[in-house]
């Protein structure tokens, strides 16, 4: 059965510094101040964007000390990918679907 993709999921991907941070997410866990120096960003636009991709779920947080560090949920995106694989395999079987023009 064919499910809807998440919108707030794709909204939050969709920025290019929060596709940085996701990609960056994926191969360690790092604090803000990784993320500062990595990205280049403002801390206040920083923590902007990540409080966007916790509220989507797509990443968690780890307090250790006075520093947040910030961990890539891989499960969420893994259940993206499989949303994705399903409107490919619909569209793949309806592509000689054409409907009629009235």
């Amino acid at each position: 059965m064919l499910t809807s993709v998440d919108p707030d999921l794709i909204r939050a991907l969709g920025d290019p510094l929060r596709l940085r941070i996701v990609t960056l997410l994926a191969r360690e866990t790092l604090c803000t101040t990784h993320l500062i120096e990595e990205t280049g960003a403002k801390q206040t636009n920083l923590s902007n964007h990540l409080k966007v991709l916790r509220e989507a779920g797509l990443v968690e947080t780890e307090p250790c000390g006075r520093f947040t560090y910030y961990r890539l949920r891989p499960e969420v995106l893994a259940g993206l990918s499989g949303q994705f694989a399903e409107l490919a395999a619909s569209a793949r079987g309806a592509a000689g679907n054409k409907r009629a023009c009235p």
